[in-house]
């Protein structure tokens, strides 16, 4: 049953110019519950397990283009699960395709707002194209858990 659906899911794609590779993209609801559940995992864990966790490039804050950061309030990137060059750097003064401060804005939003989301652009890790993206932060403490997703 599984290989007739799968088929049929090919043959709609070809047929109907469906994008396929939409599949393979994080949504905004997994991209949420990653961020809770690095929290609960920090919370149970320690921080240092979390970010080390997070750290692992292949570990279970991984899925397709979905990937998790913890920043402390300074922009500091304690943890990224996609770059390990970005690992241990501060990226306040980073600017995005456009010019943006994206995070010198999320610091603000995170301090401000808690949580939330917000739009900039970047590099897709999976198709290595800048990209629009969504990311959505939790203030927890002095830290921040991020994960985004990559808008079509």
């Amino acid at each position: 049953m599984k290989a007739l659906i799968k088929l049929l899911f090919v043959f709609a794609a070809a047929t109907f110019g469906i994008n396929a590779s939409a599949a393979d993209r994080g949504t905004p609801e997994e991209a949420v519950a990653m961020v809770k559940k690095v929290i609960e995992y920090m919370k149970a864990n320690g921080t240092e397990k979390a970010i080390a966790e997070v750290n692992n490039v292949q570990g279970q804050f991984r899925d397709r283009d979905l990937y998790v950061t913890i920043n402390d309030l300074n922009a500091k990137t304690l943890a990224h699960g996609a770059n390990v060059r970005m690992q241990g750097r501060n990226l306040i003064d980073l600017k995005d395709a456009d010019g943006k401060f994206f995070m010198r804005e999320r610091m603000e939003l995170a301090k401000t707002k808690g949580k939330g989301w917000q739009d900039y652009k970047f590099v897709n890790p999976e198709t290595k194209q800048i990209e629009a993206k969504s990311m959505y932060f939790e203030r927890v403490g002095d830290l921040i858990v991020n994960c985004g997703i990559y808008k079509q």
